[in-house]
């Protein structure tokens, strides 16, 4: 099947997806056809409506950017509406990959209640997000509440496969991981981003209305790697990763890929240029097909 990649019992047709808030089907869709990746993971849904932060919530940094979003989205009865960015995925022939979102644990489960029967691919528990007061990275430091949650969740979304997106603000990325799988996770994905600030050197105050904002870009990609190559160590091979975390050009897609991922989403270099998830898959493809072998073996023993 070429590069296709079996990813909790669905089949990618290649190992470019994008990462979650970084898409928006009416908008990516002028650049390119959405079923060209591997699969799409859309914006955060929520039970209910989530207005997300008050601006400003982006600012620049180098070698990346701070982000205090916050989870802002029309939630679970909008993302399943006829004419929804859902069904208009569906419709182009895209893979998708639903990123659950809540602030309780009853938010997370009805959201999975609410997809089991969708036409959504795969579910992406997102307990890693550092820019929100409830829910989020609270779910995904500790390994008991972490498990508590996962398991609720895998009972809830029935047959969908769920994904458990991890945090790297924690001492040991490996202990949560190896919780979401005991608790019945099909697959993990990371990293989210690293917890930082700015401060405008005029006022003395943070530059995001949060404070503290979500690190992403080039700045946290060895980071990511690390993380990736870790939890690879620690779960074994057959455990299907997404790796993410300053992804910018195919070879950065290609290390992390080296380092134990499956599949890699692209999200920051998005924001930038709109092609960059077409253009990195382009760029790795060049690399997998001029490998010397061995890393090709490598690449398929992770398959």
């Amino acid at each position: 099947m070429g590069n296709a990649v079996n990813i909790a019992g669905v089949w990618l047709k290649n190992p470019i997806l994008t990462a979650s808030g970084t898409y928006n089907y009416r908008e990516s869709s002028g650049y390119y056809d959405p079923a060209a990746l591997g699969a799409v993971t859309t914006k955060s849904v929520s039970p209910t409506p989530w207005p997300g932060n008050d601006a400003p919530v982006i600012a620049e940094t180098h070698g990346g950017m701070l982000n205090a979003i916050g989870l802002a989205n029309r939630g679970l009865e909008a993302y399943l509406a006829p004419g929804g960015e859902l069904a208009m995925l569906k419709a182009a022939g895209a893979t998708v990959c639903a990123n659950v979102v809540g602030r309780t644990a009853e938010d997370y489960t009805k959201v999975c209640e609410g997809l089991a029967d969708s036409a959504v691919d795969l579910l992406e528990l997102n307990i890693s997000c550092p820019n929100v007061k409830c829910g989020g990275m609270s779910f995904g430091t500790d390994p008991a509440v972490a498990a508590d949650l996962v398991r609720k969740c895998k009972i809830a979304a029935g047959a969908k496969p769920l994904l458990v997106k991890l945090t790297p603000n924690v001492t040991d990325i490996t202990e949560i991981a190896r919780a979401a799988l005991d608790a019945g996770a099909d697959g993990l994905t990371l990293i989210n981003t690293l917890k930082g600030m700015r401060i405008d050197l005029k006022t003395g105050r943070p530059v995001l209305s949060t404070g503290a904002g979500g690190l992403s870009g080039p700045a946290i990609h060895p980071v990511a790697v690390r993380m990736v190559w870790e939890t690879r160590q620690a779960v074994g091979d057959k455990v299907p990763i997404i790796g993410m975390g300053g992804v910018m050009t195919g070879a950065d897609a290609y290390e992390l890929i080296l380092a134990g991922a499956n599949a890699v989403a692209v999200g920051t270099a998005a924001l930038i240029d709109p092609r960059a998830p077409v253009r990195i898959l382009g760029e790795l493809a060049e690399y997998l097909r001029f490998d010397t072998g061995k890393s090709s073996e490598k690449y398929s023993e992770n398959m």
